[in-house]
């Protein structure tokens, strides 16, 4: 239960801050049974074997690709990276490192989209200023990591296209 007094000093502190309606923050969420046509009932219990759990891991994945762009198009710039670490012929080591950084983005935005359903089932449809820093700060390290994965791959990529273009025009 929402402490008035409570509220009232942090309204007069922050005048952005909305108080939440009391039953946001004291009920348990209602049992969803299905999101976009995806029988959800059973993800409310523990995983009765590793299948299992591997197939929740996949609804994540699959979710993610079918509903957020921004997934999609790391996937195909992650695939592009990887198309040319193999044209390129590097070395082992040098398309683990990029593999591992394509994987660092893509679990950023699985997390980032993971913590905005969140914030959004919690706020509902008010504005909340912790909200946004929470959302803003999740996409914020995705874009570090997508920076960070850029980086790594040019490194490691254009040395050896420099070297493939110049003996391609000699």
């Amino acid at each position: 239960m929402v402490n008035s007094s409570k509220t009232k000093s942090a309204e007069s502190a922050n005048p952005q801050y909305i108080a939440m309606p009391p039953e946001t923050s004291t009920q348990t969420p209602p049992r969803v049974t299905s999101t976009e046509g995806i029988n959800r009932e059973l993800s409310w219990q523990v995983a009765a074997n590793l299948f299992i759990s591997f197939k929740y891991a996949w609804n994540g994945v699959s979710y993610a690709f079918r509903t957020q762009r921004n997934f999609r198009l790391h996937t195909i710039i992650g695939s592009l990276g990887i198309a040319l670490s193999i044209f390129l012929q590097l070395k082992p080591i040098e398309m683990s490192v990029i593999a591992l950084t394509i994987g660092a983005v893509l679990a950023m935005e699985l997390l980032n989209t993971a913590i905005e359903s969140v914030v959004d089932l919690t706020v509902k449809q008010t504005y909340h200023e912790l909200a946004k820093i929470a959302k803003d700060c999740a996409a914020a390290a995705v874009l570090v990591s997508a920076v960070a994965s850029v980086v790594v791959t040019s490194f490691l990529v254009i040395p050896p296209l420099i070297t493939l273009l110049a003996s391609a025009l000699h």
